[in-house]
């Protein structure tokens, strides 16, 4: 009960720093009753955000299993959208980037890592053990990262009225598959490798005679 009405609070839209005063008032209960449960805000903190997570590990691996069977981007795309439509919902990235201590910081940073991204990552490893991905997993997942956390906290879905998550999709499409479309059918390989050189290992070198 303590928890589920401090999530309420503290991740209202708009919402502003919340007392426990505030939420002993939208308890209808002492400071001292909340604090027999909670030693501090902090502790609480870490409550709400543990409920927090938990929904959104449940949210994505609903849509990992929803997806199963389905095509190597379809996964991703699902994927994606889930887990930027809950990171926005739980305004992850405004925690991480300033809201709250140093020390919950750190903590929100480590859940969206062992929650988000380490599934992110193996699901690009697949997709190259598989190969379907020519771009080493490391750099995509680097790329999606980035632009995940950037437009979590940008404008730019404003402006274009879409959603984080809608402008991720694009993100991924757009990495997955190329922004560019070959002017003539056949020359898009050609050129993706130019462009992503593969690793060569000492067996691959020719020898040059005099």
């Amino acid at each position: 009960m303590i928890v589920e009405a401090a999530g309420r609070l503290f991740f209202a839209p708009g919402s502003v720093r919340v007392s426990m005063d505030d939420l002993a008032r939208e308890l209808g209960m002492s400071k001292k009753t909340i604090y027999r449960h909670f030693p501090d805000k902090r502790s609480l903190l870490a409550a709400v955000l543990d409920r927090q997570f938990a929904a959104v590990e449940r949210t994505l691996v609903a849509a990992a299993q929803d997806a199963q069977g389905q095509p190597f981007g379809v996964r991703v795309q699902r994927f994606l959208l889930a887990a930027g439509s809950e990171l926005g919902r739980i305004g992850a990235a405004q925690l991480a980037a300033g809201r709250g201590d140093a020390m919950l910081r750190r903590y929100v940073e480590q859940r969206v890592d062992a929650v988000v991204y380490r599934r992110l990552d193996e699901l690009f490893r697949d997709g190259h053990r598989q190969g379907l991905l020519p771009a080493p997993p490391e750099l995509l997942s680097e790329i999606t990262r980035g632009a995940l956390e950037r437009l979590l906290t940008s404008q730019l879905p404003r402006e274009l009225d879409r959603t984080a998550a809608d402008l991720l999709r694009a993100t991924v499409d757009t990495v997955l598959y190329g922004a560019i479309r070959p002017a003539h059918p056949g020359t898009g390989d050609e050129q993706l490798e130019a462009v992503i050189p593969t690793a060569r290992g000492d067996d691959d070198e020719q020898e040059v005679g005099p």
